[in-house]
């Protein structure tokens, strides 16, 4: 009868497989193939990586290359709405400074008589002939039974928040001429030696500064106005 022993088969035949797989890989061919495979992975491991990180690299740079644009493209349209909101602004301020100017030109001499007419009816007594208005410069021409009530209506000039700056105030005796009426009784002769009625003629020149300084910086052209009273 005839044994075999498997076991011990089975372990030479695995020895030998062993001794095969080590044989070739002590071969210096076989060695080199190995070590181009090992090379050739590594490369296409290599490629691969950097391949990819180029794609994202280029993705995220187009990103932000789209986004850069949508900011420039919303930068635009703000300069323009700023230009246009500048342009809108100083419209208005021409308009504003229009207006500004024909309300200075309505506050010509009108303005410049009604106040100086307050404080002229505030002193009795007085008789204003003229007034004269050249730019800012006033000259006002009247007569006055004495010099007090002058002096008080200068006074009345000078106080006035400088609203009448720089007066000054000349003042001169005159006769008062009395016109003769005509009438059918016999004219009386005149005595040389009574008294004859006198009047104090003053002249007060000063500066008329509005209370707007934007009405005084648009003062009209230089005019005379008079005014009889």
């Amino acid at each position: 009868m005839i044994k075999v022993n498997l076991l011990d088969s089975v372990t030479d035949r695995a020895k030998g497989t062993a001794a095969v797989v080590e044989q070739k890989v002590a071969n210096p061919r076989m060695q080199t193939l190995l070590l181009a495979l090992v090379i050739f992975g590594l490369l296409t491991a290599g490629m691969l990586y950097d391949y990819y990180s180029a794609t994202g690299a280029r993705e995220s740079a187009q990103a932000e290359k789209v986004e850069q644009e949508r900011i420039q493209t919303q930068m635009v349209a703000v300069n323009k709405e700023r230009a246009d909101l500048e342009r809108k602004t100083a419209d208005v301020q021409v308009r504003i400074d229009a207006i500004q100017k024909l309300r200075a030109s309505q506050q010509g001499p009108g303005t410049v008589l009604r106040e100086i007419k307050s404080r002229f009816d505030s002193v009795p007594g007085l008789y204003l002939k003229s007034v004269e208005q050249a730019g800012t410069e006033l000259t006002i021409k009247g007569e006055s039974p004495n010099e007090a009530s002058v002096t008080n209506f200068a006074k009345s000039l000078e106080f006035s928040s400088g609203l009448f700056t720089n007066l000054s105030i000349e003042t001169q005796r005159e006769e008062v001429k009395v016109e003769k009426a005509e009438s059918a009784a016999p004219a009386q002769p005149e005595d040389k030696d009574a008294p004859k009625p006198e009047v104090v003629a003053f002249t007060i020149k000063c500066t008329y500064v509005p209370e707007s300084p934007a009405a005084s910086a648009a003062a009209p052209a230089p005019a005379n106005q008079i005014a009889q009273k």
